[in-house]
């Protein structure tokens, strides 16, 4: 074995060797979407004296976090998102009315002493004082706070049984002193004078506002720095009471924008049908690829299963959360590992087929070798599209960002590393070298060889291409104007719940239900054999309640499943980014193509990748499917993946064209595609298969996911070779190429192999 092989089979089995370690020492965090529980994001707010940064941000984050300790969530997570948003998830926590309450409040402490009956105008007060009705609703007029909330070091909730006091919260001072003179004042009025009163203040409300004891003396106090507060509490209000009390006051207020709350059952029903979806749509694709490519498919297969393997390790080793796009993100990064395998052997095999005296090691050799520009760029422009959703989404998205890019790299390690060593290794045995055609390299395939008996000449007329795009992108584009886009809950902000039902109940039935229960605007779908989704504008609590009743009534029980809460400056939010993604990755591709290839294919494939938003939207519209966080997630993915069909026949033109640099660029397009579609199109029966496993077997939460990127695989395929070619025929027509390629001589004929084959 020659030493740069001996070094890619050391790196091999180091990277499995560590993955295997990760995958079992460190479990993957399932997202909520998975596992249930709340998702609550809060955005801090400004105020007249303090500024809502990222300063302020972290410092709320920690008093969150001494809050949700308190409440005991096992693994609750807490983390920052920009400068002033909180993300705080609570697994297991089914009913997000309470930690909405209990995270949400300023809980601003502070506690004043009473300077008589608020009878006066309270606008004439001093700064600082104020007029509060007590809890039974006199009114008070209070002085200036004497302690606040950072003043406190403990508050503990108590039943005291033999007092008859029952439950009420102990609060114990950092400095008595403070406390001491406070009560001290109170005491030199006489018994039953509202002055003889302490205010304790909980968010601009009085809460407790006992009478000094008269057996405290006047300027002596109550020393030690602890006092009682008391107001008939049951178990429960102590508790959270003193848990505000000690987790302390908010630096600046917050609002909570957006909570998601999903039900185990859903999660459990989410894994089982995404996992049957990666083992049918894996299983169907190794199949594929086993026959086409023979002993070639099944060490790709095993290096498949590696590339699995070295996924998940990569999401344990980075804490990453794995939510249900990042599941579908995962199963669908196998259909385009396929890929990088599926470029190598079809340039084995033409390899295989120029040359007199072929070996198995040669020929795949210099597959690896003329594959290896084209895998790279086309998996760098896929990461491009990671990246953005990493950087600009959030939530789920966010989770499918990541798990889309981890896809990306393990894919290019397990197609250019362990393929290798696995292939390199079999075809240098005696054996398969006395049987070429046990490797599946030794023949052209049905598809190579049907193209170069009819050789077609598909760019003689390139207008043609661009009238046929031209036409269905005017019939999509109307779908956006004529039918409107139906945006999700995330971009126009609301409630979503999802229900399951008893019976089996139709919209129709539900809907005018609810309208007579006072929703007449909700949105109401079903959702699995069983369920319904209500979409509504923002909701109370108790208006939430009412809709749960409604559809319980009509459907003999109703279970919720999931309870989503986003505001409208989160939908705001999500729109501008998703502009600004689609921007970014648009801007990016140019850029990034113009610099490895020529400006008119960079703009060639940004106009495709246009073409392919705006069909695949418009189909959208036309069908009336939600345009949505996921759908988002489905739009970037096709924008990564669709241009990689572009990179690999530019790939092909460039290289073509070093050979005959005077040669004309339709000629070189022309040649370019039809080298390149046998690839084309079994990369593409690969990836149908994992999407329709995803769309057949996914469940709901996915049938839009698969069906979106189906779409996306379909226009894409077309737009990178009839739309983004022929532009760039066009473009460099009218910038003076098209003289050049007058002057060259007239094509030669594309000569004919005489090999045949019963292959697919």
């Amino acid at each position: 074995m020659k030493r740069p092989a001996r070094v890619r089979a050391l790196f091999a089995l180091a990277v499995i060797a560590v993955s295997v370690f990760v995958a079992v020492t460190v479990p993957v965090r399932l997202g909520l979407d998975l596992r249930g529980g709340t998702q609550i994001v809060l955005e801090t707010r400004s105020t007249e004296t303090l500024e809502a940064d990222a300063e302020a941000t972290d410092r709320t984050l920690e008093v969150l976090r001494g809050r949700v300790d308190a409440l005991g969530v096992a693994e609750p997570t807490i983390v920052r998102s920009g400068d002033r948003r909180i993300i705080v998830e609570l697994p297991g926590v089914q009913d997000p009315r309470k930690a909405a309450d209990v995270l949400g409040r300023t809980a601003q402490l502070s506690v004043h002493p009473v300077k008589g009956p608020g009878t006066g105008d309270a606008t004439k007060l001093p700064q600082g004082e104020r007029v509060l009705p007590d809890e039974s609703g006199e009114r008070l007029h209070l002085g200036k706070a004497a302690l606040s909330g950072q003043d406190v070091k403990s508050a503990e909730s108590r039943f005291d049984p033999q007092s008859g006091a029952g439950w009420h919260v102990t609060v114990d001072f950092e400095d008595g002193k403070g406390w001491a003179r406070l009560t001290g004042e109170a005491a030199c009025h006489p018994a039953g004078d509202p002055q003889r009163r302490v205010a304790i203040v909980l968010d601009d409300k009085i809460i407790s506002s006992p009478q000094v004891d008269p057996s405290v003396a006047c300027g002596a106090g109550i020393t030690g720095g602890s006092t009682q507060i008391t107001g008939s509490f049951t178990s429960d209000e102590a508790k959270e009471l003193a848990l505000l009390v000690h987790g302390g006051a908010l630096p600046v207020p917050v609002e909570t924008v957006e909570q998601r709350t999903v039900g185990p059952t859903l999660g459990a029903e989410a894994i089982r049908a995404s996992a049957w979806a990666a083992v049918v749509g894996t299983a169907l694709t190794a199949l594929f690829v086993l026959v086409v490519y023979r002993l070639m498919g099944l060490l790709a297969i095993v290096a498949l299963l590696c590339y699995g393997l070295i996924s998940y390790a990569g999401l344990a080793a980075l804490g990453a959360t794995l939510t249900l796009p990042g599941l579908a993100g995962f199963v669908l990064a196998i259909g385009m590992a396929v890929d990088a395998n599926v470029l190598v052997f079809e340039r084995a095999r033409e390899e295989y087929a120029k040359r007199n005296r072929p070996s198995g090691r040669s020929a795949l050799t210099a597959g690896f070798k003329g594959a290896f520009s084209a895998i790279a760029d086309s998996n760098v422009t896929t990461l491009i599209a990671a990246a953005l959703l990493f950087v600009l989404a959030s939530g789920p998205v966010k989770g499918f960002g990541v798990t889309l890019g981890i896809g990306v790299l393990a894919s290019m390690i397990s197609a250019l590393v362990i393929t290798r060593v696995l292939a390199e290794f079999a075809v240098a045995r005696r054996w398969v070298h006395r049987r070429p055609a046990v490797t599946g390299l030794a023949s052209v395939g049905r598809v190579r060889a049907y193209l170069t008996r009819r050789d077609p000449q598909l760019m003689r007329r390139p207008r043609r291409w661009l009238a046929v795009s031209a036409v269905v992108l005017a019939v999509a584009a109307a779908g956006i104007f004529v039918r409107g886009l139906n945006f999700g809950v995330e971009f126009t902000g609301g409630r979503l719940i999802e229900y399951s039902t008893e019976q089996t109940v139709d919209p129709d039935r539900a809907r005018a239900a609810l309208a007579d229960a006072g929703f007449p605007q909700a949105v109401v779908q079903s959702s699995g054999d069983s369920g319904l989704t209500v979409r509504t504008e923002e909701l109370t609590n108790e208006e939430a309640v009412k809709v749960e009743e409604t559809v319980a009534e009509v459907g003999g029980g109703a279970e919720k499943v999931r309870d989503e809460l986003i505001g409208p400056s989160l939908g705001d939010e999500l729109r501008r980014n998703a502009l600004i993604a689609l921007g970014l990755a648009l801007t990016a591709q140019l850029l990034y193509l113009a610099v490895r290839f020529r400006w008119m294919f960079g703009a060639g494939a940004v106009a495709a990748l246009a073409h392919d938003v705006v069909i695949l939207t418009g189909i959208f519209a036309w069908l009336g499917k939600p345009i949505d966080g996921v759908f988002l997630a489905a739009l970037l993915t096709v924008i990564g993946y669709s241009v990689n069909d572009s990179v690999v026949v530019f790939d092909r033109i460039r290289e073509l064209w070093r050979k005959d640099a005077k040669a004309p660029l339709a000629q070189v397009t022309n040649q370019a595609i039809l080298q390149t579609v046998p690839r084309t199109v079994n990369t593409g029966i690969g990836v149908i298969f994992i999407l329709a496993a995803l769309a057949l077997l996914g469940g709901d939460s996915l049938t839009d996911f698969a069906l979106a990127l189906l779409i996306g695989m379909v226009v894409g395929t077309y737009s990178s070779v009839l739309t983004a070619s022929p532009l760039a025929i066009e473009l460099d027509a009218r910038t003076g190429g098209g003289k050049r390629s007058r002057r060259t001589a007239p094509r030669k004929p594309t000569p004919r192999t005489e090999r045949t084959t019963t292959e697919v």
